[in-house]
C-alpha cells in the first residue's frame, strides 16, 4: 500500500501529551515515599503497572492516528475526551499501593473503550481490506483490556489485580504480533519518530523540574552543576541518536520496536529523575540509591542501544562502541557503590554520562570522514 513519506504531527497531539506528562510526574512520585531508606517493591510494581497502562494507551492512540487520524472533529473530540480521562487516571492513585485501584480501573477501562470506538469507526468506514484487518485486531486487543479493567473495577481486592494485569499485560505484548497485518498497511516513521521523540523531550522537561531545587540561592553548588551535567549528556545522547544517527525517511515499517525500545527510556528516565534525588538524600540507603541510578542509565541507554538499528547505512556497526560502554556503566556503578559522599558519586556520574555522549559523537564523525 502507498503511503506519504511525512504527516505533519498536529497541534492537538501535542496538546494531548501534555496531559501524559502531568500523569507519568504524578506516577514517578509515587517512587519519592522511602520505607527503611529504599523505594518499597509495592510501589515499584504499582509504578511499572500504571506506566504501562497509560504509556500503552498513547502508543496505541499514536499508531491509529499515524495510519488513520484525519484531524477530524470526530478524532478531536476523542482527543479531548481522552485528556479528561487520564487526567483523572493521573489523580487515582495518590496514596499509592495503599488505596483502592478501582476508579484507576474503571478509567483506564473507559480510555481503552475510546480507543476502541475509534478502532471500529475505521471497521465500519474503510472499504480497504487491509485497514479492516488491522483495525479487526486492535479491535480484539481493546475489547480484551477494556473488559478486564472495568471488570477489574467492580472485583473484589486481589482478584481485581489479577483481572487488570492479565488484560494489561496481553494488550501490552500482543500489538507485538500483528506485523503480518500491520507491514501491509506500514506506519509514516517520520510522524511516528517525531511523536516518540516530543513526548520523550517533554519527560526531560519533567526531569529539569525535579532538579530545579538543586538551583535556588541557598542551594545552588557544584552539586547543581554536576545535576545538570548528568541530565545534559543524555539529553545530548538521546538527540544524537534520534535526531542525527536515525534514518527518518524508512518505508514499510510496523513501528513496533520503535515503540517498545521508549519503554525502558521512559522507565530509565523516571528513574534517573527520582535517584538523582535519593543519592543526595542522608536518609535513603547509598547501595540502594546508588544502584537505582545506575539501572535507570542502563534501561535509558538499552533503549538507545536498540534503536540503533534503525540508523542511517553509514552509522551502523556500534557494536564495540555498546560494550564499551558497558563496562564504563559498570566500573562507575562499582566505584560509586564505594563512596559515601554524594559529591563523589555525582562527579563520577556525570564522567560516565559524558562518555556515553562521546562515544556516540566521536562514532558519528568517524563515520562522516569516512564518507
Amino acid at each position: 500500500m502507498s503511503q506519504p513519506d511525512t504527516k505533519r504531527v498536529s497541534m492537538i497531539e501535542l496538546f494531548y501529551d501534555l496531559v501524559f506528562v502531568y500523569m507519568i510526574a504524578q506516577a514517578t512520585s509515587l517512587l519519592r515515599h522511602l520505607q527503611h531508606g529504599i523505594i518499597a517493591p509495592s510501589s515499584l510494581l504499582l509504578f511499572a503497572f500504571i506506566i504501562i497502562v497509560f504509556i500503552n494507551s498513547w502508543m496505541v492512540q499514536s499508531v491509529f492516528t499515524n495510519r488513520f487520524g484525519e484531524s477530524s472533529l470526530i478524532d478531536i473530540g476523542f482527543a479531548f475526551v481522552d485528556m479528561m480521562i487520564v487526567l483523572y487516571m493521573s489523580n487515582a492513585f495518590g496514596n499509592g499501593a495503599a488505596c483502592s485501584l478501582r476508579p484507576f480501573f474503571i478509567a483506564a477501562g473507559l480510555l481503552s473503550l475510546t480507543l476502541f470506538l475509534q478502532y471500529l469507526l475505521v471497521v465500519l468506514r474503510t472499504d480497504q481490506a487491509v485497514d479492516r484487518k488491522i483495525a479487526q485486531l486492535f479491535l480484539g486487543i481493546l475489547a480484551l483490556r477494556t473488559g478486564s479493567l472495568l471488570l477489574a473495577g467492580v472485583l473484589p481486592p486481589q482478584a481485581d489485580i489479577v483481572c487488570a494485569l492479565i488484560g494489561v499485560i496481553v494488550s501490552w505484548v500482543a500489538p507485538s504480533f500483528t506485523g503480518f497485518a500491520t507491514s501491509k498497511h506500514p506506519i509514516i516513521f517520520a510522524h511516528l519518530l517525531e511523536r516518540l521523540t516530543s513526548l520523550t523531550i517533554v519527560l526531560f522537561g519533567e526531569v529539569i523540574v525535579g532538579i530545579a531545587g538543586f538551583f535556588t540561592e541557598s542551594s545552588f553548588s557544584i552539586t547543581s552543576v554536576l545535576i545538570f551535567v548528568i541530565v545534559a549528556t543524555l539529553f545530548f545522547a538521546y538527540i544524537t541518536q534520534f535526531d542525527h544517527l536515525i534514518d527518518d525517511h524508512r518505508q514499510g515499517q510496523t513501528g513496533n520496536l520503535l515503540i517498545y525500545l521508549h519503554y525502558p527510556i521512559i522507565f530509565g528516565l523516571s528513574m534517573i529523575n527520582v535517584a538523582i534525588e535519593l543519592v543526595t538524600n542522608a536518609t535513603a540507603n547509598h547501595a540502594f540509591a546508588v544502584s537505582f541510578l545506575y539501572v535507570g542509565l542502563t534501561l535509558f541507554n538499552f533503549g538507545i542501544w536498540l534503536a540503533q538499528r534503525y540508523n542511517k547505512p553509514q552509522y551502523q556497526g556500534h557494536a564495540r562502541q555498546n560494550w564499551g560502554y558497558m563496562v564504563v556503566m559498570a566500573l562507575g556503578w562499582v566505584l560509586c557503590l564505594q563512596m559515601t559522599q554524594p559529591l563523589l558519586v555525582l562527579l563520577l556520574t556525570a564522567v560516565v554520562t559524558s562518555a556515553g555522549s562521546v562515544i556516540l559523537v566521536t562514532h558519528m564523525q568517524k563515520q562522516q570522514v569516512r564518507q
